[in-house]
């Protein structure tokens, strides 16, 4: 394993490094995945999701010989914490009062919903984009750099990015955010739900278009995926959103503070949180080795596209 310090951020007169990790293969041929965490500082779950499992993977290497063989076909690429100086302040943008998810140079020619959506207002407000014609903040720099180098250009990259807070389930989201319009791999993002549903037949995830839910600009995800398309290969990012209002339901309590919005703050229920989350980013590493067997291709991947306009775009086409 690999560690690359990709940049540093300075929060409180303190400075805190962003770092990756990487291990597996080192054939620009193997399929790669990326996991990240943190992007929010607010949302620690995600961070220790993605920590949760780079561990698992660290611990078994002395004795696991399947993981061994396993990582000689993979590569695999961990930024579990994006947002360092989020998380010091204990606020959802970085220092700079800059929501990185909002961070990109996308725009939506849709109406965004106000504020959530992305603003240049004020960074006092939230979900503030930076202001306009300025480059991207270090963190998201430094993702897009990770990204770029590491998970595109290849036969098949996948990247997974952690997130926390919206809704009662845990949602699978795939571009696009900026339109509700299909992604040109919707064929592929289909194939792949089915395999999970039919492989883990009792799960509790919601996997849609981000764009089903509330559109915005400046969507990191949407600008890299966008960004691969005009490269060989293919990309598909994911985020998972982890739905904290069931933790809030459970222990109505922790509303009133701010971290348990966003975040289980009772012991049993993170690790039942990580627990479940291990086990499905396991699942995406194995999907992500055999993508041979299961992305559809010819009249396949043609069925693929029908059933998928049918499942998520009402109309059975771009709206």
């Amino acid at each position: 394993m690999t560690r690359r310090r990709l940049c540093e951020i300075e929060a409180d007169g303190r400075r805190f490094p962003v770092e990756a990790f990487v291990l597996g293969s080192a054939s620009p041929d193997a399929p790669a995945v990326g996991f990240f965490g943190g992007v929010h500082g607010l949302e620690r779950i995600g961070a220790e999701v993605t920590i949760a499992y780079l561990r698992s993977l660290v611990m078994r290497l002395p004795w696991d010989d399947t993981l061994h063989r396993q990582l000689k076909t993979v590569r695999l690429v961990f930024m579990p914490l994006v947002n360092p100086g989020g998380l010091w302040l204990g606020t959802r943008a970085n220092p700079n009062g800059v929501d990185l998810m909002r961070n990109a140079p996308v725009e939506s020619a849709e109406r965004v919903p106000f504020l959530i959506g992305g603003q240049r207002i004020s960074a006092a407000m939230p979900w503030y984009r930076g202001p306009l014609g300025a480059p991207m903040e270090p963190e998201s720099a430094a993702l897009c750099e990770l990204v770029e180098t590491e998970l595109m250009g290849r036969p098949f990259g996948m990247a997974i990015d952690c997130h926390s807070g919206f809704g009662l389930a845990d949602r699978i989201w795939f571009p696009y955010a900026h339109t509700p319009r299909p992604i040109a791999h919707l064929a592929e993002v289909h194939a792949l739900c089915e395999i999970h549903d039919d492989t883990l037949p009792h799960h509790r995830f919601v996997l849609e278009p981000q764009s089903r839910q509330y559109l915005t600009h400046g969507d990191l995800w949407d600008h890299l995926y966008l960004r691969a398309c005009d490269r060989p290969g293919m990309f598909l990012p994911l985020t998972l959103e982890m739905g904290s209002w069931l933790w809030i339901k459970k222990n109505p309590r922790q509303i009133f503070s701010r971290h348990g919005i966003f975040n289980p703050v009772i012991a049993h229920r993170q690790q039942r949180v990580l627990r479940r989350h291990v086990a499905w980013l396991d699942f995406i590493v194995r999907a992500a080795c055999s993508h041979a067997r299961w992305v559809p291709t010819g009249a396949q991947r043609a069925d693929h596209a029908r059933r998928a306009l049918a499942r998520w775009y009402d109309s059975g086409g771009p709206r």
